[in-house]
């Protein structure tokens, strides 16, 4: 097995717990404090894999401008789903919020064909179909 695709399993399955944990965590909170709650201790725990572990420093003086302007864009985006998402899970039930969210796979793959000009495949179309159906399902009254 490749390893990145270790990786993206091993994400899989931490990111499944993550919603659960946090539906119990923000019982007595509002989605926006629950959520910076989440928020600092992952900013802890990345910034001391990124900073303690690897050589982000070096990195950091050697990346252009461009590539930074670009992984703000990608934090402010990532703040407002997270944003959203929360205040999804406090007043829905998790597993339907979170099938809703995953649903972003047919954006990202559209956005990856159309930006990143990386390749269609019928294997990644049936997939995008099947996810978008099965959101389509959940949200139908």
């Amino acid at each position: 097995m490749e390893k990145w695709i270790l990786y993206a399993i091993i994400s899989m399955l931490f990111a499944g717990l993550t919603s659960v944990i946090a539906k119990f965590g923000m019982k007595d909170l509002s989605s926006d404090t629950a959520l910076a709650v989440r928020t600092a201790v992952v900013f802890s725990i990345v910034g001391a894999n990124a900073f303690l572990f690897r050589n982000a420093f070096v990195e950091l003086q050697q990346t252009s401008s461009k590539n930074l302007m670009f992984l703000a864009i990608s934090g402010i985006t990532t703040s407002l789903s997270w944003i959203f998402y929360y205040r999804a899970m406090k007043e829905g039930q998790v597993s339907y919020v979170a099938s809703i969210d995953k649903a972003s796979i047919v954006v990202t793959l559209i956005l990856s064909f159309i930006i990143l000009k990386e390749p269609i495949t019928g294997k990644l179309l049936a997939g995008a179909a099947f996810i978008l159906t099965g959101m389509i399902i959940l949200i139908w009254k």
